[in-house]
């Protein structure tokens, strides 16, 4: 999933990682941070232990998961053979960790 921090900025940190979903579907962790689905402006989601704003989305095939350009993108390492080579189906970039915009 694409997950960035909109609690400070519109164009926050960000990252494309593996997420748990809760039975519900109605809440997700990540990185030890559980965040609870939400309607709000350019946020999704609030981390429930702060209430700080979040994006969580799917990643997009062509890129361009930033709302605002600018900043960079973090890919876990977990997650990069599957994000290059079936999400963006761009096998030659599965070493890159860092996306920039």
């Amino acid at each position: 999933m694409y997950i960035e921090n909109k609690s400070k900025e519109l164009s926050g940190n960000s990252r494309i990682g593996y997420i748990t979903y809760s039975n519900s579907k109605r809440s997700m962790s990540y990185q030890g941070k559980t965040f609870l689905k939400c309607i709000g402006y350019k946020f999704n989601c609030i981390d429930v232990e702060d209430g700080s704003h979040w994006w969580i989305t799917g990643p997009k095939k062509r890129g361009g998961d930033r709302l605002y350009s600018g900043g960079v993108i973090h890919v876990d390492d977990d997650a990069l053979d599957e994000y290059w080579n079936v999400v963006r189906k761009d096998p030659d970039n599965v070493g890159c960790r860092i996306i920039k915009f």
